[in-house]
């Protein structure tokens, strides 16, 4: 688990390496098979998250969008000591956007995120619904993430009221059902 350390205690610390990571997300009024509301976009590299080249899924950083989002302290979430990796702080930020913003920085990610194709492999949304049969946010949650991309996901969603705990709980429990299932664990 990634040390949390305050954002001026990262700041001040010499010899560090920061990667900045941003959680972006807006407002929908769009219609899953024009049925089910949508209601937030949130990107995984818009929320959206984004497929790396080693299969996890991560939230994007700065090169990886491709696109200058302009973030200010009042974005910041944490700070965390990397585990994975010696000298590196990771930074995590939330920043709420309109929807024909985040339709355009899906458009400026493919066609010029410097490490499209190479280190990221796609930008996309996170289901925030639920279907009968699993599909939708526990379904996302059951594959693997990088790091501790999950539990800022997670963390970030009940932050800015995307989903209540309640939703958030049943989704992770679902999730933990189906990767069970997965490994040949029935239970």
């Amino acid at each position: 688990m990634a040390e949390q350390i305050t954002r001026e205690d990262a700041l001040r610390r010499e010899g560090y390496r920061h990667a900045c990571h941003i959680m972006l997300y807006g407002d929908s009024s769009a219609k899953l098979f024009g049925k089910i509301p949508i209601k937030h976009i949130v990107l995984i590299t818009v929320i959206q998250m984004q497929m790396r080249f080693d299969g996890l899924l991560g939230f994007p950083g700065g090169l990886e969008v491709g696109v200058a989002v302009p973030v200010g302290v009042d974005n910041h979430v944490s700070s965390c000591l990397s585990p994975s990796c010696p000298r590196l702080i990771t930074h995590f930020y939330v920043k709420k956007m309109t929807e024909s913003e985040l339709k355009e920085m899906e458009r400026a990610a493919v066609a010029t995120a410097t490490d499209h194709g190479l280190e990221v492999l796609g930008m996309f949304r996170v289901p925030l619904y639920f279907l009968k049969n699993g599909g939708g946010l526990p379904y996302f949650l059951s594959h693997s993430f990088i790091s501790n991309s999950r539990a800022q996901l997670l963390s970030a969603l009940q932050r800015c009221g995307l989903l209540s705990q309640g939703e958030l709980e049943k989704a992770v429990r679902q999730a933990e059902q189906m990767r069970l299932t997965r490994c040949g664990d029935p239970h």
